[in-house]
């Protein structure tokens, strides 16, 4: 189960209900009407989810830019998934407009497991090594057909809002040693190899382990696609300790300028996401707070 944010993030934000997923479901999938809808508590920002019954989950766009992510994971979640050491989201029905909801909608079959917390691991030594698995498996998935992946890009696409943060985080963080840092990750080289598909949002929320603490399945592909994959070192930082930092870069395979591409990428989304959810998701900046502590941190020990 996914941590909790019941505030409103967005201010396009639609307002989803469980009445509502019962009517959608009632009108355009008679075969589930009657069984029980429970919102399920999440931290997830973009989509509303609902537990059908005991086996299925119903996910819901908030927000009008999330609506095209549900085709993406439709087209793309059955050649993925095959290839993936762990569970990913199963698509089982596509939904549509109606009862006043404007988008297209999907029901996932149920996955197992719960959201890890970053700094209480109960194994984080077999869990480095499952995400590990998880990336590599993923880049080595055929790319060619795959779409462009949105966190796939150079990093110097994300230097004005990056900048953009640290100035609103004035006085809530470091600012001088967090723009030194952000400063040294732009001047990392750019990937020269071939493009390779990642999955983009490698946080805990899109992370689920089951009771010894291994990996069980990894959600939420709406940022999948083709282009740089060391935006999957993310899970380095918002996730893992340091003591297994270095297994997990060694199982990855990233060499210094990917690894360093990782970490400006980890800063970078962490940055961001503190001054705009500091309010209204607590647990995304609580994490996003976890994030630029240990890239500070690690900095200094490397200075």
């Amino acid at each position: 189960m996914r941590r909790v944010c019941a505030l409103r993030m967005h201010a396009d934000e639609l307002e989803i209900d469980a009445p509502l997923v019962r009517r959608l479901v009632a009108g355009q999938f008679p075969r589930w009407a009657g069984l029980p809808v429970r919102r399920l508590q999440s931290s997830g920002t973009e989509n509303a989810m609902f537990r059908l019954g005991a086996d299925k989950v119903v996910r819901l766009p908030r927000l009008p830019r999330a609506v095209a992510d549900i085709e993406h994971e439709r087209r793309w979640l059955p050649r993925l998934g095959p290839h993936l050491p762990c569970a990913a989201p199963e698509p089982l029905a596509p939904g549509g407009p109606g009862e006043g909801f404007p988008w297209p909608w999907s029901v996932y079959r149920w996955l197992d497991g719960h959201n890890p917390v970053a700094g209480s691991l109960s194994r984080p030594e077999p869990l480095a090594r499952d995400l590990a698995g998880f990336v590599r498996a993923l880049r080595a998935v055929d790319p060619v057909g795959g779409p462009p992946g949105h966190r796939g890009v150079p990093l110097v696409t994300r230097d004005a809002p990056t900048r953009e943060a640290i100035a609103q985080l004035d006085g809530a963080v470091d600012t001088e040693a967090v723009t030194v840092l952000w400063e040294e990750a732009l001047r990392a080289p750019v990937r020269s190899g071939p493009p390779a598909w990642a999955h983009g949002d490698l946080s805990p929320g899109n992370v689920l382990v089951d009771g010894g603490g291994r990996l069980s399945a990894v959600i939420d592909f709406a940022t999948a696609g083709v282009g740089d994959p060391a935006v999957d070192l993310i899970v380095a930082w918002n996730l893992l300790p340091a003591a297994v930092r270095g297994m997990f870069r060694e199982a990855v395979g990233a060499d210094e300028a990917e690894w360093a591409r990782g970490r400006g990428w980890a800063l970078s989304i962490a940055l961001i996401a503190l001054p705009y959810y500091e309010r209204t998701n607590p647990p995304l900046a609580a994490n996003s707070r976890h994030v630029i502590g240990q890239i500070l941190a690690e900095a200094e020990e490397e200075a």
